[in-house]
């Protein structure tokens, strides 16, 4: 089985805490994840969203794009206006021969919205539930066969959060939709990560491999602590640097003979974790986990 590794920038440039992150360039940020190892790095604030300006820095350091987050709004929105929405990012990513583009549904979340604690999230009814499959399921049907296929990305603080709410969300949607599985949006969740991948393992298309500190996890008052707050807290880290078992979770997702990308995504102050250490750590843990579950990495 083959295996590609990425990582996403939110190590060097957060997107909803500026102020975690560090001073550094998107030609820096590149060259710091291409000597760490990484062949891939999906797309943030600082990336140009066209290949014409963007190819050649990513050719100069061997990096290719490995997906990427859209904020998606169609829990409450139209598909049509959706599809409107994304145009531009599948265009780039189409151009950028990405995997997939990350679907994020941000409609009611208050990922990132500092002052709702995280009993606050959103909660949908069935009939919610089922009209929002049947939604999910058009639209990835339809960026699929524009070129660009989406993958669903469960997360904390979102309509889709659980274990049980994926659950209800893979069972009222169709085969089309596919799944970014994260364990450390999980975990965190209170999901069983194991039990999750041998559930819906025929749907995963994409992976990020966020580990997280339990330790701070636990010690989070969920009536008053927002997931920003978590996040500043230092809840997030690398495979290696956490509380999750990584060997038993790849060893998994091998079982049931997943390939494709495996995506470093550890947001966390750079000050405290500064991300070419982390990247470097990452990425060596990746490197032995992929040799002991049996991947051939590939650039």
């Amino acid at each position: 089985m083959k295996a590609k590794l990425g990582i996403a920038p939110i190590a060097w440039w957060n997107d909803d805490l500026a102020e975690l992150s560090d001073d550094v360039s998107l030609e820096e940020c590149l060259r710091q994840a291409s000597v760490a190892g990484f062949t891939g790095m999906e797309t943030g604030r600082r990336f140009p969203m066209n290949m014409t300006e963007l190819g050649p820095i990513l050719a100069r350091f061997g990096i290719s794009v490995c997906g990427g987050w859209f904020s998606g709004l169609l829990l409450d929105g139209d598909i049509e206006r959706e599809k409107d929405r994304i145009r531009a990012q599948m265009d780039f990513f189409i151009a950028a021969k990405a995997p997939c583009i990350v679907y994020g549904e941000t409609a009611r979340s208050i990922q990132g919205n500092r002052s709702a604690p995280l009993a606050t999230k959103p909660r949908l009814s069935d009939e919610e539930m089922k009209a929002y499959g049947r939604k999910m399921t058009a639209f990835a049907e339809w960026c699929a066969g524009q070129g660009m296929p989406i993958a669903y990305h469960h997360h904390m603080a979102a309509a889709i959060e659980t274990e049980p709410e994926l659950d209800l969300l893979m069972a009222n949607s169709g085969e089309a939709l596919p799944l970014l599985f994260d364990a450390g949006h999980m975990a965190f969740a209170g999901g069983n990560v194991l039990r999750v991948i041998d559930k819906h393992h025929s749907r995963i298309s994409h992976v990020h491999t966020k580990d997280v500190r339990s330790g701070v996890i636990e010690k989070l008052d969920r009536m008053r602590d927002s997931f920003l707050d978590a996040v500043v807290k230092g809840a997030f880290t690398v495979p290696g640097d956490g509380s999750l078992d990584f060997v038993a979770i790849i060893a998994r997702l091998a079982s049931y003979g997943y390939e494709g990308w495996f995506v470093v995504e550890a947001e966390q102050d750079p000050r405290i974790s500064p991300p070419l250490e982390m990247a470097r750590k990452g990425h060596a843990e990746l490197i032995r986990l992929m040799a002991s579950a049996g991947y051939e990495v590939v650039p």
